[in-house]
């Protein structure tokens, strides 16, 4: 009976979760509610799977209308909250990373508030994350690829005058034999499908949502 009022307790915590990812209800719940599951010894991984479901929910309001960037930001708060809390329990149960993907604002610009939400959610959708920040040159992202040998490159600008940044940074990577095989992914305000097609670029993220659809299917690739 203790068993199965556990596992009552346990699903119940886990619908909560997702819930509170699907309603946008903040960082307290988050917290509570991760606290409560951890108690209960449910896996950590259910826990990051119930988040993932919440997120995706809310995605799909985000492309609707029915929320609004405020939402989604906050939503990628609540994701990167829950992952700080988990993370040094799933470690110990070798949670599967999906890729590594170096990420940067271009040099030029020093506008973050879109690379950081693309750098939670890619986060919570189990990528591993080197965030280089902003003002980031060439040099530095192709000593980067070098060094870690990612799976996927991801560049954004806000500013028009940082987009030729992109440009000089893909024509780097494809020019370097160890480093072509690497995908590159841009996105930001200025940014259209048409100019990361121009450039060279593997894919096109319009949003935080999208990136990680462009991500994944960059994998497939």
């Amino acid at each position: 009976m203790v068993v199965l009022a556990n596992l009552i307790q346990g699903g119940g915590l886990l619908e909560e979760i997702e819930r509170a990812f699907v309603e946008v209800s903040g960082l307290d719940k988050v917290r509570s509610l991760v606290e409560l599951a951890l108690a209960e010894r449910i896996p950590p991984l259910e826990i990051v799977r119930r988040m993932r479901e919440g997120l995706l929910s809310v995605g799909r309001k985000y492309e609707t209308g029915e929320y609004f960037l405020s939402e989604l930001i906050m939503s990628g708060i609540m994701a990167q909250e829950l992952s700080n809390m988990l993370k040094p329990h799933l470690q110990s149960f070798g949670e599967q990373v999906l890729g590594k993907v170096v990420i940067g604002t271009v040099k030029g610009d020093l506008h973050d508030i879109g690379k950081n939400l693309v750098s939670i959610m890619l986060s919570s959708a189990g990528f591993e994350i080197l965030d280089l920040g902003v003002d980031v040159s060439t040099e530095k992202f192709i000593e980067t690829v070098g060094k870690e040998n990612p799976d996927i490159v991801a560049m954004s600008c806000l500013l028009t005058i940082a987009m030729d940044e992109m440009k000089g940074t893909i024509d780097e990577l494809k020019q370097t034999e160890s480093l072509k095989k690497v995908k590159v992914l841009v996105g930001g305000r200025p940014i259209t499908s048409d100019f990361a097609r121009e450039i060279g670029a593997d894919g096109y993220g319009s949003d935080a949502i999208e990136a990680v659809k462009v991500a994944l299917n960059a994998l497939r690739k």
